[in-house]
Formats: C-alpha cells, structure tokens, sequence
C-alpha cells in the first residue's frame, strides 16, 4: 500500500519566505488526553497567500509527517512545540494516563512547479478523532527536554505522536498538485 511521508522544513514554516519552495505543515489543533495544547506560534505565514498570515495561530509546525493511508493505520507527526506547551505535556507523561483520546487538525502545503504556487496536499477539513498509540506498554508520545537547534527564537520543543484511528469513518483530503485532489477513508465504523 503507498504511504504518505513527508519531511517538513521547520525553518520555512517558522519564517517563510516567498522565494523558497520547499513543504511546510502544521498542527492546527492539538489535545491529548485531558491537554489541550494552546494554539499559541503567532504570525505563521499563509503559503498559499504568502503575504497575509494563517488565520489562527498554530499549536506546532511539523517537521515530518507518516501515514501509511490504511483506514486503520497510525498517523505519525512530529512537530516543533512552545515551552508552555512542552511543559503541559511533560507533566501529563509524569501522571498516569486514564483517557487516551486524541483529537486534531493539521494542514501539509506542497509547491506545485507546473501552476508555481502552493496547494494543501494532506489536511481534514473536520476534526480528527484517535487514540494514542502504545508500543508495547508505551505510549507512542514523547516531547524533548531540551530546546531544537534548527529555529531558536521562538524556543520550541519537538513533540512526536502516534495516533490510531477512532472506530469511526472519517475523511482525510490529499492532493498531488494543484486540482489533483483525492479523499481517502480513516478509522472504520464499528459493526
């Protein structure tokens, strides 16, 4: 089956620039368990309209992102967090974990040299339900100690999450250039 893995330019997505055409993502929406992580990395810039900022603020800009596109696959994101939200999250890993749900948004531009502009090319327009991966008796969900060397200001922290499908149908949109779109089912419905 083919997957979907993209790795993402943290710099770009933090201080993008008109001139440079490589893939930008970000987390949009983020809460794990009982934590909601705080939309909180301002003037992050619109890539398909380079000169106005993203609507809301983000809670992370991703630096890879994996999906095998199974309806029942893990999604792996990886992404650059505040300290406030860092901090949130260590405390919970510190607490033992009763509610394992997660729900998200997030959003993978790509630049499309044929039209030269950029194009969304893996979001949902509706919030995403899963639940936290383990492996083994781990949960999949790990955040740094110590801050990333690739953008320093603003101090940001790489966060890793796997996330499994909820028992139920819902749609996440893809795209190879700009008008080639195609949708693809994630999670099954429960009998």
């Amino acid at each position: 089956m083919p997957q979907y893995a993209k790795s993402l330019d943290i710099y770009q997505g933090f201080n993008f620039k008109k001139d440079k055409q490589t893939p930008v993502g970000y987390i949009t929406k983020l809460m794990v368990g009982d934590v909601e992580l705080a939309a909180d990395q301002t003037t992050i810039k619109d890539p398909e309209q380079p000169g106005a900022d993203l609507g809301d603020k983000v809670v992370g800009v991703l630096s890879h992102y994996l999906w095998e596109t199974g309806t029942t696959d893990a999604m792996y994101l990886s992404a650059q967090v505040s300290t406030a939200n860092k901090q949130s999250l260590a405390a919970k890993l510190l607490t033992d974990w009763t509610n394992m749900e997660v729900s998200f948004t997030y959003v993978v531009y790509e630049y499309d040299p044929r039209e030269k502009k950029y194009f969304k090319s893996n979001h949902s327009d509706a919030e995403l339900k899963g639940i936290l991966e383990k492996n083994g008796n781990d949960l999949n969900l790990t955040v740094a100690d110590d801050p990333s060397r690739e953008v320093q200001s603003p101090e940001n922290f790489t966060l890793q999450i796997g996330i499994k499908p909820q028992t139920q149908e819902q749609v996440v949109h893809m795209a190879t250039g700009v008008g080639k779109n195609l949708s693809k089912q994630w999670g099954i419905t429960a009998a």
